[in-house]
């Protein structure tokens, strides 16, 4: 159907199918639309065309494209049946097979897909009763293993839906884990709308949709610290990230500014640290959250940065360098400053308990150590670490700060290492002096390292990297710094990596132009915010819908540019408002109802 008009038959079997139970008066007329070309276009109804008026919705899940608003769009094959059925709500069914010490969890997700069912109606008295039953297969066979996502987990999974000679719609998903499954109750959620016209859900008739991810890592990264965020504002992130197939939450929890979590063998970091006794995460929030994305196919990563971007909380522990030193400009990148002293033996004993209780909560199969933006003119300036230094022979050059630094990720990971009971997990790293040439050989090793980019796209120390074989993850500032376009808070003008990023570059931020020959070390990519000048109250439109063009430029890896997927986007935007999140508009509503008569070029191919 790429590119065709629906023929007049089929708008009239749609229309006999969904034909509206109760007579409509003239109050009720509004507009409806006709798939032209190709394209939805907007048609005024009258009492003598409702009866073959097709919903927006409706039309635009089968006009002009083959996938028709899915998102992010399958990789596999796809097959929608110009078809649709009414479901009555209340006979919605779930057969799971497979989860075997996995009922609570499949609930949950149960329930959680039966709500967001119940957000696409505008307004339960107006329903239109009646509708055909709709069941739920979902086959997954690993009732064994424990749900828990890893670089290993196969994430993919197959729909199909079919429809019996009695009505009756039957979806069946079959995939090889929770999360597989979990993917295609997303997917399947897509494939259900309301029609605005008859007042009524309905689902495709017939369908079958084989799919499965490009990239193993998707993520979003949060910074609690600068700013504090409520579980609210966290849940309602891992939602939106669950409707568009990410599956990574880099908790970004601790910095120099504030330290929001609650470590029970070291209390007076948190209470020392944390803005208020209110801010603070406690373990049984930690482990609520970590709970909500796994039912929402997410792993929830913390990340302990150090040695640098550590302060508040160690006041009193004399394990610091230039913790809030002024000016602040000639030890950090911004205020307040600190690093841990690497030189102090009892440290070690502080980040294994820190450590130790991040295992317990999070049971993470990565783990990130920060590693990031390390100042030799901190740990310069302190005397006690320049003495130490002389004492084991070494001078104060940079190449011995360096020293210095791999001394610190060595002694650090041992303790890693003791609390993950030898395990070997992977560690994540930012890039830094310590992955550039000669420190990189040095002092870490591909086959426990991977490093996650910050730089620019085009920076030539990307292919470095990723030519010794380390994995990578690919945070590239100038198109997923979530946070970049705004004022200055440390200077006057704007911020240091304005202007705002717009989603067309996040979704044409290619890992191939990015790593080249070496894409097959790339395990995915994250867009992050970093909270100097966003909080609670900004979050949504900062992540949404941008962080959809990122879904989709790592689950379906499309070979076309964002302007393919700009009618669909817009859609998709409804989709997040609709489930609660305050996503960012792209265009006036009048685009979204007007497909592809905004775009400045939109006609110059007719020219």
């Amino acid at each position: 159907m790429k590119g065709t008009a629906l023929p007049v038959a089929l708008l009239l079997l749609l229309a006999a199918i969904i034909a509206p139970t109760t007579a409509h008066t003239s109050e009720d007329l509004v507009y409806g639309y006709e798939c032209r070309a190709g394209l939805c276009r907007k048609v005024e109804l009258s009492e003598e065309n409702f009866s073959k008026a097709i919903s927006l919705p409706v039309c635009r899940l089968f006009c002009g494209s083959s996938i028709g608003t899915l998102w992010p769009k399958p990789t596999g094959a796809v097959r929608l049946d110009t078809l649709m059925r009414q479901v009555d709500i209340s006979f919605i069914d779930f057969n799971i097979t497979g989860i075997a010490r996995k009922e609570k969890l499949w609930k949950a997700a149960e329930n959680r897909w039966m709500d967001m069912i119940d957000a696409k109606i505008p307004d339960r008295k107006i329903l239109t009763r009646g509708g055909y039953r709709l069941t739920v297969n979902v086959n997954t066979p690993d009732d064994v293993a424990p749900a828990k996502l890893t670089l290993d987990t196969d994430e993919s999974y197959r729909l199909d839906v079919d429809t019996d000679p009695s009505g009756h719609v039957v979806a069946s998903i079959a995939a090889s884990n929770f999360f597989g499954a979990r993917h295609g109750l997303e997917t399947l959620s897509q494939l259900i709308v309301y029609d605005d016209l008859r007042r009524e859900v309905q689902v495709t008739a017939n369908a079958s949709i084989s799919d499965a991810p490009a990239f193993k890592w998707r993520g979003l990264l949060l910074d609690t610290s600068r700013n504090y965020y409520s579980v609210k504002a966290i849940k309602r992130t891992l939602d939106g990230m669950a409707l568009v197939k990410l599956n990574t939450f880099h908790w970004h929890i601790t910095d120099s500014h504030s330290f929001p979590l609650e470590v029970r063998k070291r209390p007076e970091l948190y209470k020392l640290g944390a803005y208020s006794p209110r801010q603070v995460y406690t373990q049984r929030t930690v482990a609520e959250v970590v709970e909500y994305g796994r039912v929402r196919g997410i792993r929830v990563m913390p990340e302990f940065d150090a040695p640098a971007h550590v302060g508040e909380g160690w006041q009193h522990k004399n394990m610091t360098a230039c913790f809030n030193a002024q000016p602040w400009k000639d030890f950090c990148v911004e205020p307040p400053c600190g690093q841990l002293d690497p030189t102090v033996d009892g440290l070690y004993d502080v980040l294994e308990d820190i450590y130790s209780e991040m295992w317990e909560l999070f049971s993470p199969d990565v783990f990130h150590m920060g590693g990031d933006e390390v100042s030799t003119s901190c740990w310069n300036c302190s005397l006690p670490i320049r003495q130490w230094m002389k004492a084991q022979g070494w001078g104060l050059e940079t190449a011995d700060f360096m020293r210095l630094w791999g001394h610190f990720q060595t002694e650090a990971l041992k303790r890693v290492d003791t609390v993950a009971n030898g395990t070997q997990t992977p560690i994540i790293l930012w890039t830094s002096h310590l992955t550039e040439e000669p420190f990189i050989d040095e002092y870490l090793n591909p086959e426990r390292y991977i490093i996650q980019i910050w730089t620019t796209g085009g920076d030539p120390k990307v292919k470095k990297i990723l030519k010794r074989g380390f994995k990578t993850i690919v945070s590239n500032y100038d198109a997923l710094y979530f946070d970049c376009g705004g004022a200055g808070w440390v200077s006057d003008g704007n911020n240091w990596c304005s202007p705002y990023i717009g989603w067309q570059k996040v979704y044409d931020n290619t890992m191939s132009e990015i790593a080249g020959d070496y894409e097959h070390h790339v395990l995915g990519a994250e867009a992050a915010i970093w909270s100097e000048q966003i909080d609670e109250h900004t979050l949504d439109n900062r992540f949404w819908p941008r962080g959809s063009a990122l879904a989709e430029r790592l689950w379906s890896n499309p070979n076309e540019s964002w302007k393919q997927a700009e009618s669909r986007l817009l859609l998709h935007r409804e989709r997040l408002v609709e489930n609660g999140l305050g996503a960012e508009a792209l265009q006036p509503q009048w685009c979204l109802q007007n497909e592809r008569e905004c775009p400045v070029d939109a006609y110059d191919a007719q020219a």
